[in-house]
């Protein structure tokens, strides 16, 4: 049985966070390409509507023939939607001090280019992209890149709109930026981006709407009962200090101009995640896929976050089976577009 909107193919599917919102939304994914294992596994696990296993492998080997056989289209049948994220590392805000990385030289720059091959032969009715919004930069790494995709978007016959959605505005329990590419076939009604449905302070301003307050972090685990974690307790040289940082701060705590009597850091010499523990009053932070040994956001109660709460603060449901390792399904999760924002933002490509 398929979605009312009819059949969607995803790529770099990581754990379905586009593909559960896409579903939501109405859409069927019938075909998905991941190359890392768990994170194929953990779609077969949970996606119901494939035609075929996940397709486990890098794209730069994947015609997109083979994709639409997987999908089960033959002849001159298409798919209604395409979606999407490819991998940041090139563009990610984490890491851009790295002469490398600011200088856009990383193998996965290409992948970009991946989708919009794939979008250019499989013509699909519309699309979805999603990326990191530090692609957006105006700076000789990212906007030349950004300029290209969108040039190649509109080569592939498509009419987009592109913007910087905050999770947090959509009602996730997470301040997490990305940037989405939505565009339909030239011709046919191009819509809006989704409307903000929550507000609040994010980054030393307001942002969203003003209708409703952000989902807090605490509000999204209420109720939520969870057995501790083997790798939930700190451990190292700082460790001890997590325990006096107020919810809500980092290591800044620990500095002279907090005023602490017994300063441990220098102003702004760690990553801004150091030491970062959640507060229950407002939404997550956002959450990385591979946090170092120091970086949060924890629990208020001084320790790492568990799964299920981690799946809570990005939207996906308690029953959503991840497989893998502690590590891989922290990366799986981190990796993800919050399946709730994937969903409003599909919903705005759904045929009237």
């Amino acid at each position: 049985m398929t979605g009312d909107q009819g059949l969607a193919i995803s790529l770099f599917s990581g754990a379905g966070g586009l593909d559960l919102g896409a579903e939501w939304a109405g859409y069927t994914v019938v075909a998905a390409l991941e190359r890392d294992r768990d994170a194929a596994a953990t779609m077969m696990k949970n996606f119901h509507g494939l035609v075929s296993p996940v397709i486990q492998d890098d794209i730069l080997n994947v015609p997109t023939k083979q994709l639409l056989r997987a999908a089960g289209l033959r002849g001159r049948q298409r798919p209604d939607l395409l979606i999407g994220g490819p991998p940041c590392t090139p563009f990610s805000k984490s890491g851009f001090w790295l002469e490398w990385k600011r200088a856009g030289l990383d193998q996965d720059a290409s992948l970009l280019q991946s989708y919009t091959r794939v979008l250019a032969e499989a013509k699909p009715r519309a699309f979805l992209l999603e990326n990191v919004y530090a692609l957006t930069y105006n700076n000789s790494a990212s906007r030349p890149s950004y300029e290209k995709l969108l040039r190649e978007v509109v080569e592939a016959g498509y009419d987009y709109r592109s913007q910087v959605l905050n999770a947090a505005d959509y009602g996730v329990p997470q301040a997490r930026p990305r940037l989405f590419v939505i565009g339909v076939r030239k011709g046919e009604r191009l819509p809006e981006s989704p409307a903000p449905t929550h507000g609040g302070s994010w980054e030393r301003r307001y942002s969203g709407s003003r209708e409703r307050p952000h989902v807090t972090a605490s509000e999204a685990l209420d109720g939520l009962v969870t057995d501790p974690e083997p790798e939930e307790v700190l451990r190292g040289r700082y460790a001890k200090l997590l325990e006096d940082v107020p919810p809500g701060d980092n290591y800044l705590y620990y500095t002279a101009e907090r005023g602490h009597p017994a300063p441990k850091f220098r102003w702004r010499s760690r990553y801004w995640s150091f030491l970062l523990k959640l507060s229950p009053d407002r939404p997550s932070p956002t959450i990385q896929a591979q946090p170092g040994p120091n970086v949060g956001p924890f629990h208020w109660e001084n320790r790492r976050l568990r799964v299920p709460e981690i799946k809570r603060l990005f939207t996906f449901p308690d029953d959503f089976t991840l497989v893998g390792s502690r590590s891989s399904m922290q990366a799986q999760l981190g990796n993800a577009v919050p399946p709730l924002l994937a969903y409003q933002v599909v919903s705005q490509l759904t045929r009237d």
